[in-house]
């Protein structure tokens, strides 16, 4: 039974992809920010293990964990939570370059340096939920953009360091994809909101798989899904 730490699956992509990890009757380990949280998805995904530990705040994640249960070894990490906030460079105040950083770069980081251990004696596999703003800048997404592009780096360096201890990394940059955070994203930008406009979580879900389920005589280092005609 393999094993799986997951943050993000409350919605959208995070959440179809536990369901489908679930179904096939591997363990979950899932994040929650808060005790409640912890609750709710443990009532979603019975059998499920949940870890507590807030990524707005990375500082604390280390003690958070040392307070609880963690797994001895990871299969797979699967790095899915994030977080956008609109604006100019202009117009956008530190605290919203902070929290996007903080739950989008900075907690992946410490996330995977407190998982490398378990990860390492499973010869896992790390996957982080990037965005097409983590390979190029549009007008409004300057802080988030930011987090993404740090995101790619901590991806790119993780691989090349764990190489030799046989973890595996893979970075995937979805296009705009029918989330509650798109729905958030539209509103941000005045827009219209429809889902079918977009790809489909369930669809980015199967990308991620594919690359957990490739034999170990290789390795998907990077993957872009893009909405289809």
């Amino acid at each position: 039974m393999a094993v799986h730490v997951i943050t993000g699956a409350g919605s959208g992509i995070g959440e179809v992809l536990a369901q489908r990890l679930a179904e096939r009757g591997d363990e979950l380990w899932l994040l929650a920010r808060d005790a409640g949280r912890a609750a709710q998805l443990r009532g979603r995904f019975p059998g499920a293990q949940t870890l507590v530990g807030d990524l707005a705040e990375p500082e604390r994640l280390s003690w958070a964990f040392g307070h609880q249960s963690v797994p001895p070894r990871v299969d797979s990490l699967l790095h899915v939570a994030g977080v956008v906030e609109l604006g100019a460079v202009a117009e956008t105040p530190v605290k919203a370059w902070q929290q996007q950083l903080n739950v989008n770069a900075v907690s992946p980081a410490e996330l995977t340096r407190l998982m490398l251990p378990a990860l390492r004696a499973a010869r896992g596999q790390i996957v982080f939920v990037n965005s097409g703003a983590g390979l190029r800048v549009s007008p409004e997404w300057g802080a988030y953009a930011a987090s993404k592009f740090a995101l790619r780096a901590l991806a790119d360096a993780v691989r090349a360091e764990e190489r030799a201890n046989g973890v595996r990394v893979t970075t995937v940059y979805p296009g705009r994809t029918a989330t509650p955070m798109q729905q958030k994203v539209h509103q941000q930008e005045g827009a219209d909101y429809d889902a079918s406009q977009w790809i489909d979580p369930a669809s980015v879900a199967t990308t991620i798989l594919a690359a957990l389920d490739l034999p170990r005589d290789a390795e998907l280092t990077e993957l872009t899904v893009r909405p289809g005609a």
